[in-house]
């Protein structure tokens, strides 16, 4: 990726909205420029680097849409039922060259092509057969149940817009019209640390006062799932001095440097002096709850982001912040979660001039509506909120609380992904 400024995040406000940091973002941070070419059964979850442009008409041939018998409307009477003799038959995959409707009903199959000069298909259940003739009700529509070439997408449309992350539907979009292979984007190179002298791997032997590193293993599986290689490089401890020259040492090679804990601004937060000599470091301080303590910055030409220590502010900002800066680092768009709508089964007060993200899960109330239940606990270390619930209820940033029955605005955790 191109190489970035120092100061290419400068930002000389207070606390920043979610908005503005996406702005930011946008603005000034420049995608990967390395592409390639890979087959269509390797291309799921990747970014289309270029429009991928329908080849052929879909369907490229008129057919029918159903079994049944396909005719001229213009041999139908204008009233009353229609007796018409039968001849030929074309099934899937047959060609209707020198098959002709005149006069006829050909039996046809769905998916099977139209003869040149038929137009209209009855279906097998609406009709009845009389030895070597069809009898057609009369009611059927000029092109009823026949599909023309190109219904779905005309050829030279774009099947696929660049930027778009893939997914299985557009795979096959992209193979019914021509093609397969893809141009993509080159997958995101992120090298992930912990930060912290409590933390302790997973599995393994706890010293008195320490902790588990729950967060390393949250985050790489939150980037694989996003499609992104992930380089686990462990754990850094609380030293300025060797966080700097792990921080940039990670930057070669790598497209984001990412990090947990240790961007506050207490005693024992040493990763804002550790960036800060081996790059700049501009503070995001976001005005998100939880996640207030976003960290971002530049390191040997490398974006870094340090996110905040607890888990549940880890979550939210890297879905609701990280996710799009990955979009914007590896070529995609990103569309903002819409959220659904539900009735509040709670009260909660609130701070304007941030968002909050409160933990929810759903329920089915007496008349019959969807409503939110609010999680007991809002500790932002509380990792049974995550998975004892539903989902992310979003407060605007200029909200005072919710009230009960309110309308709030709801981001399942299975969509948010």
């Amino acid at each position: 990726m191109a190489q970035l400024t120092d100061d290419c995040f400068a930002f000389g406000g207070p606390l920043m909205t979610i908005e503005d940091a996406l702005g930011l973002i946008a603005e000034r941070l420049p995608p990967v420029e390395e592409c390639e070419t890979i087959a269509l059964a390797e291309a799921d979850g990747r970014i289309a680097a270029e429009d991928v442009v329908a080849r052929i008409d879909l369907p490229p041939f008129r057919n029918s849409a159903v079994d049944g018998y396909a005719v001229r409307f213009d041999d139908l009477a204008p009233d009353g039922e229609t007796r018409l003799p039968l001849r030929g038959r074309l099934a899937a995959g047959a060609s209707a060259e020198g098959v002709s409707a005149r006069g006829a009903a050909v039996r046809i199959f769905t998916g099977a092509p139209m003869p040149d000069d038929a137009d209209t298909v009855f279906m097998q259940e609406d009709v009845r057969i009389e030895g070597d003739a069809v009898l057609l009700p009369a009611g059927l529509k000029r092109g009823a149940n026949a599909r023309p070439a190109g219904e779905d997408l005309g050829r030279g449309a774009v099947a696929i817009p660049a930027g778009q992350r893939l997914a299985p539907q557009n795979l096959a979009l992209a193979a019914a019209t021509g093609h397969g292979v893809i141009r993509v984007h080159r997958r995101l190179r992120v090298a992930l640390f912990s930060t912290g002298d409590e933390l302790g791997e997973p599995g393994g032997p706890l010293r008195p006062g320490a902790i588990h590193d729950s967060n390393r293993v949250m985050l790489g599986a939150l980037l694989r799932r996003l499609g992104v290689d992930v380089s686990d490089l462990g754990i850094l401890r609380d030293e300025a001095r060797s966080l700097a020259e792990r921080l940039a040492e990670a930057a070669a090679g790598h497209d984001l440097i990412l990090t947990s804990g240790g961007v506050s601004t207490g005693e024992e937060d040493h990763v804002k002096a550790a960036v800060e000599a081996a790059g700049r470091l501009v503070f995001w301080r976001l005005a998100i709850k939880p996640g207030r303590p976003v960290a971002m910055g530049v390191i040997g030409g490398t974006p870094f982001c340090g996110l905040p220590g607890n888990p549940v502010a880890v979550y939210v900002t890297l879905l609701f912040v990280v996710r799009p800066l990955l979009a914007r680092l590896g070529g995609g768009t990103y569309a903002r979660p819409l959220g659904a709508p539900v009735r509040a089964a709670f009260a909660y007060r609130k701070k304007t001039g941030r968002r909050e993200f409160v933990r929810v899960s759903l329920r089915r109330a007496a008349d019959g509506s969807v409503e939110a239940v609010k999680y007991p606990r809002d500790g932002a270390g509380v990792i049974t909120s995550l998975t004892g619930s539903d989902g992310l209820a979003e407060l605007a940033d200029e909200s005072r609380g919710v009230a009960e029955g309110d309308t709030i605005l709801f981001h399942p955790h299975a969509t948010l992904l």
